[in-house]
């Protein structure tokens, strides 16, 4: 998990170091902004600026990375995005691509820890149930050690109670049930924190876009849609793009919560077939 963070967090040093790059470019890289920006054709407006900026992000970025991005089929989208990152403030938008990243990170080592955790309990369940019943406890046992998920992990927190009473063994799986449960919703703290985040970091660019707009208005004595355009892109770029990594997030979240619930219910389910088998193998001794 952690080589994959890590590998994350290269990408996006990347793609922040790319844009940085182009930002810097000269007036005329601009005038070819502004034209992209407009829908115009891109590929007869190319200057000498932006094609150093192309070479840089090329030498930085592996070439099967950059071919894949810039030949991907859809070059139109990737820069209009790269145009909107920059027009945005790119220091702004790298706090929310950040927030977006770190939380499609959590995100994902959920999803993959959830979908192993869920197996088929029922057929878990009938072969503890034929080995209890054939008196061999530690076969069942081992069918649980054996099984990935908090299913079995509670079925053998039970069966290593099987000798006690039955209001004993019910205390120790419920107890462990919960632990269990914590288990699951392990990181989902940090998700919703990107989640709240990202939309906040969109207004905190909206608001320094406002007070760029009127320190504009204030040097220039004037009240001028031009004056008060830039301000107002920045303003209204980042809210954007903050309410859609929000709106990721939460989409990946609420599938995760989906998971969650049904492990929880299979859980229960399960915890109740258990003590049902116990409660059958002692009035059969």
């Amino acid at each position: 998990m952690g080589g994959f963070i890590l590998r994350l967090f290269f990408f996006l040093f990347l793609i922040f170091s790319s844009s940085n790059v182009i930002y810097a470019q000269d007036i005329k890289e601009g005038d070819s902004i502004e034209a992209v920006s407009k829908g115009g054709d891109v590929a007869g407006k190319q200057d000498a600026g932006e094609l150093v900026a192309t070479d840089s992000i090329e030498g930085m970025v592996p070439s099967g990375v950059f071919d894949f991005v810039m030949n991907s089929g859809s070059d139109g989208v990737y820069k209009i995005l790269k145009v909107k990152f920059i027009e945005g403030n790119a220091g702004f938008m790298s706090l929310v691509a950040l927030a977006l990243v770190i939380g499609l990170t959590f995100c994902i080592e959920r999803v993959i820890y959830l979908i192993l955790s869920e197996i088929d309990s029922k057929h878990l369940l009938a072969d503890i149930e034929q080995k209890v019943m054939e008196d061999d406890i530690e076969g069942a046992k081992a069918i649980c050690r054996d099984t990935r998920g908090p299913v079995a992990s509670i079925c053998y927190q039970g069966l290593l109670r099987i000798s006690e009473n039955l209001e004993d063994i019910e205390r120790s799986v419920v107890a462990y049930g919960s632990v269990q449960s914590a288990s699951l919703e392990r990181g989902c703290s940090w998700i919703t924190l990107c989640i709240s985040m990202s939309p906040s970091l969109g207004f905190l660019g909206t608001v320094i876009g406002m007070v760029m707009a009127f320190e504009q208005i204030q040097l220039a004595g004037d009240i001028s849609p031009t004056i008060v355009a830039e301000g107002m892109k920045v303003a209204l770029i980042t809210t954007i793009f903050g309410i859609i990594a929000a709106l990721i997030l939460q989409l990946f979240y609420n599938y995760i919560l989906t998971i969650i619930e049904r492990i929880t219910v299979d859980m229960e389910e399960s915890a109740i077939s258990l003590l049902d088998i116990i409660m059958k193998y002692k009035l059969t001794r």
